[in-house]
């Protein structure tokens, strides 16, 4: 598709960014107590940031409602890198201890377990 546009070759191992995505995922569902405390402290820091970004006092708070929901939004899409990161490195762990065959059978394996204590957690009173 881009071999007109760009004069080398690109390579992408997408068994790699599977199991990453697969360990990142069930990293993301298994560790709920971490992704709560991750995304708040991202929606502090941006509503902390965009502090900065206003001379005026009055515009600051009448425009505080969609703000602090966007910041909210966004620190919900950046909670993901830090796990990303994570199933990069258990992807990689995988690879090197059980082959590369097996990235995605135990990246599956791990979605379902993590998913299946996440929803046991959440009907705990």
């Amino acid at each position: 598709m881009l071999d007109g546009i760009i004069p080398w070759n690109i390579s992408v191992d997408k068994v790699a960014i599977a199991g990453t995505c697969l360990w990142a995922l069930a990293l993301y569902l298994g560790f709920a107590s971490l992704r709560e405390w991750i995304t708040f402290q991202w929606e502090r820091w941006f509503n902390f940031a965009e502090g900065f970004l206003y001379t005026s006092k009055d515009e600051f708070e009448k425009t505080r409602v969609a703000r602090e929901a966007q910041n909210a939004f966004y620190a919900s899409l950046f909670s993901i890198i830090p796990f990303l990161i994570a199933g990069g490195l258990f992807n990689y762990g995988v690879n090197v201890g059980l082959g590369k065959s097996w990235a995605i059978s135990v990246g599956i394996l791990a979605c379902v377990a993590c998913g299946v204590y996440d929803l046991g957690r959440r009907n705990t009173p």
